[in-house]
């Protein structure tokens, strides 16, 4: 969102009123498939992520990026200090004052960046893989559908069953 005057606050049209038109976008000089020209100075990856959210439950992204070793900036709003512990920064909802300082703080702090994303891997290692998860919900199953010892029942055997027959 843009809000005030200036140089471009005659471009900026009014809430609902019409838009001016949009002058054609630059085409890229080649194209941008393929690997970067030699010597390209392009960073490694994200100097960090930030989760701005109002509310979040278990934040697809936080995990993606504890689980890459990318220093994370969030908000401390629903599941995500209990996700994230101590492997992110976190600022209070709303409070964009400091969601600013946080990430000017771990941009000029090199060193912060590799702590937490130390911290990030570390914290990722300790969730539940695919495979634990599969064998959890298995078991569940199995305890379920009254075969605690998780071996599937024969079709057409008189082992208890979930469902209708």
């Amino acid at each position: 969102a843009v809000e005030g005057e200036g140089a471009v606050g005659a471009e900026v049209p009014a809430p609902g009123g019409p838009r001016p038109p949009r002058p054609p976008a630059p085409r890229p000089p080649g194209p941008l498939v393929g690997p970067p020209p030699a010597g390209a100075d392009l960073p490694a990856g994200p100097a960090l992520g930030v989760v701005p959210r109002d509310w979040e439950a278990r934040q697809l992204f936080a995990q993606e990026a504890l689980h890459a070793g990318v220093p994370l900036v969030a908000t401390a709003v629903g599941g995500l200090p209990d996700l994230v512990g101590d492997a992110a920064t976190l600022v209070p909802a709303g409070d964009v004052d400091a969601l600013d300082a946080a990430v000017r703080a771990l941009l000029d702090d090199p060193a912060a960046r590799a702590e937490l994303g130390r911290r990030g891997t570390e914290r990722a290692a300790t969730w539940p893989t695919e495979a634990d998860t599969v064998a959890t919900l298995a078991a569940l199953y199995a305890e379920l559908a009254g075969n605690p010892g998780g071996a599937a029942a024969a079709p057409g055997s008189d082992a208890p069953r979930t469902g209708h027959r």
